[in-house]
């Protein structure tokens, strides 16, 4: 991807830190978010819980991340409150997915469009695509959406989200297994130019769960054979890409980012939800302001000694 665009440019810097590394916060989940806050209260709350969740997060988190990435269903006042060095990622795509033609396909939000997401403040656009690189091609012609992020002249930041329609549990030792190839042929497919994308968001290339010397039982990978696939999917793009956290403990997710850095792998940040505030919607503004701060602290220092400045990507 050609940077040359100054103002694409400065989008870009307003995600990232002075070192060229993200460390951004995900509160742009919906439908799951919903009932993570019903489960903790005595009341229905609606909407508005929602949308007082995140603009509480974003209060007490944005003064220790990069940037942060919201929903602008729900999200856009969490972004009018948010500190004023942290950059704006908006999701572009419905919540969940349409399975009734095959595949997993996503579907774009219908009363928006990259044009009113740019107006809305965002710095850039995110868009979510489950992706199965051994499924019909005729799927994976639905999954692109970067021309029109090309044409507004902002940054496209593509998520991707790996699956296999014959193993229904991805946390299975059966899907660890085929895991390394579904994540880097992802990231291989989607570094191609035609797809327009600025930056990549994706998985890490094994269940750490199930490496051995991390597993608590049967492990899928030796921890040499984990550092290979991490050196590959790193090999897989020229494109600066960071890791989602999928969930995983705090404490795992540090690890992951230690380990990644050992096999040779030239992340450029993060994007955390669940690692950094597990939890911390039943747990409130008093979790968010010291466990919630903690986790995200401590990520930022691991990033400081392991991920990579993408200034080193578009420079060489």
């Amino acid at each position: 991807m050609e940077y040359d665009l100054l103002s694409k440019l400065a989008a870009l810097k307003r995600l990232f830190d002075e070192n060229g590394i993200i460390g951004a916060l995900a509160i742009d989940q919906r439908g799951s978010l919903k009932k993570m806050i019903a489960a903790g209260s005595s009341r229905p709350l609606g909407n508005e819980g929602s949308i007082r969740f995140k603009e509480v997060v974003s209060e007490e988190l944005t003064p220790y991340a990069t940037s942060i990435l919201l929903d602008p269903e729900y999200g856009l006042p969490a972004a009018n409150v948010r500190h004023s060095d942290a950059g704006l990622l908006v999701a572009y795509e419905k919540t969940g997915y349409d399975a009734t033609a095959g595949g997993r396909l996503p579907d774009l939000l219908t009363d928006w469009s990259v044009r009113r997401l740019k107006e809305a403040g965002a710095d850039a656009v995110k868009f979510l695509l489950y992706y199965n690189v051994d499924e019909d091609k005729k799927i994976n012609d639905f999954k692109r959406i970067g021309a029109e992020c090309a044409a507004e002249d902002i940054p496209f930041f593509l998520e991707i989200v790996t699956y296999d329609p014959k193993i229904d549990n991805v946390k299975s030792l059966e899907f660890a297994k085929v895991k390394p190839h579904k994540v880097i042929e992802a990231m291989r497919e989607f570094s191609k130019p035609q797809y327009k994308v600025d930056v990549l968001k994706v998985e890490v290339s094994v269940d750490m769960n199930l490496v051995d010397g991390y597993a608590q039982g049967e492990s899928a990978y030796s921890q040499e054979e984990a550092e290979a696939y991490f050196k590959e999917q790193s090999e897989a793009t020229d494109l600066p890409f960071i890791f989602l956290s999928a969930g995983v403990s705090a404490d795992l997710f540090q690890q992951t980012l230690t380990f990644a850095k050992k096999s040779g792998s030239n992340f450029n940040g993060v994007l955390c939800g669940r690692a950094t505030g597990k939890n911390g919607e039943q747990a409130g503004r008093d979790w968010l302001q010291d466990t919630g701060k903690k986790n995200i602290q401590v990520i930022n220092v691991v990033l400081k000694e392991t991920a990579s400045s993408w200034f080193d990507k578009i420079t060489g």
